[in-house]
């Protein structure tokens, strides 16, 4: 039995440390790391395919906050029990900070987000999205930290050397709250297997092969963001079908098993149909011709000159034309 134990992943004692009045949650950190490493790296990669500094960090103001909203919309409207009914508090919908956010709600209404602000800036879309795509998936395994730290989202019982043991938290009023309480006893009332650990490294993996198709094949026109997709829901599908924990039920499955299997099949119907575009858009021709508002201005300034260079040129002729004719030599004696 100590061999098991000292075989296995041992949970942190808390998720949530306090200075003085202030709650630091590991949740919400995790979050934040993986947006900062998102913009970062994307910010890296739309210079390097010819885009301006600066502008991922323009997208990101627009979509991560739409993310947010979208991510926790999503989780509300498929855990609705937890938060509507008799005995249930709604306004615990708005508590964020205590978990709960759906990918899939995160990346629909940011990418709407994204959408209005590339349009805003006169970027296309698609372009922006394969740049930020290996940046996504990162920061979505850096997030489910969160949950290792919030002990949720874990699989069945284990006996695997690396199953994750589970420890009773509780308040100073021995009240017993997984999220803000403490384990002062570390043995595990549950050992189990980690499946946000398993996402966190398909995650990690789903990054080296877009990164590397990308590179080898020159993806462009959403297609890296497709391969993201298709990749990501790919392991989510098997992923989802371990994990535990309350969810909603669809014929007896979990809801985001079949939402896992239907954005695959339409990622990858994107990723093959984009293929008859060809290799990767040249970013800095796109923005000449898709309303960018810098080039434009600088277009219209550019014209505006050249048009007065030849108002006048024109009114110099005139002039010229008018003294030539007035001059002695052009009056005849009767």
């Amino acid at each position: 039995m100590l061999d098991a134990l000292l075989a296995t992943i041992p949970s942190p004692d808390r998720g949530v440390w306090y200075l003085g009045p202030v709650p630091i949650r590991a949740y919400a950190l995790c979050i934040i790391a993986g947006i900062v490493t998102a913009i970062w790296w994307g910010e890296r990669r739309w210079v390097a395919r010819g885009g301006i500094k600066g502008e991922v960090t323009d997208i990101a103001v627009w979509a991560v906050p739409f993310g947010l909203v979208g991510g926790r919309l999503y989780h509300v409207i498929t855990d609705n029990d937890k938060y509507f009914g008799p005995g249930k508090n709604p306004l615990k919908a708005l508590e964020i900070w205590n978990g709960g956010l759906g990918i899939w709600g995160a990346i629909a209404l940011g990418a709407v987000g994204a959408w209005i602000a590339c349009r805003r800036r006169g970027i296309p879309l698609p372009a922006m999205a394969d740049a930020l795509a290996p940046g996504i998936v990162v920061a979505q395994g850096i997030g489910r930290l969160g949950n290792y730290f919030n002990q949720e989202l874990y699989g069945g019982d284990t006996t695997l050397p690396w199953g994750l043991e589970i420890y009773r938290r509780v308040t100073p009023d021995k009240r017993e709250d997984l999220l803000a309480g403490v384990a002062t006893d570390h043995t595990p009332i549950q050992i189990v297997h980690p499946t946000f650990l398993y996402e966190l490294l398909w995650c990690l993996g789903v990054a080296l092969l877009i990164v590397w198709a990308d590179r080898k094949f020159r993806l462009g026109h959403g297609r890296v963001f497709a391969l993201y997709v298709a990749g990501y829901t790919a392991g989510r599908f098997w992923i989802e079908l371990m994990r535990t924990d309350e969810a909603t039920l669809v014929f007896g499955t979990r809801v985001n098993v079949f939402v896992s299997a239907i954005v695959f099949i339409g990622a990858v119907a994107y990723f093959i149909i984009a293929k008859s575009r060809g290799e990767r858009e040249d970013v800095a021709a796109l923005r000449s011709t898709d309303g960018d508002p810098v080039a434009e201005t600088a277009e219209a300034t550019e014209a505006e000159a050249v048009e007065d260079k030849s108002v006048a040129a024109d009114s110099e002729d005139d002039a010229a034309e008018k003294d030539s004719k007035n001059s002695p030599e052009s009056v005849k004696p009767e």
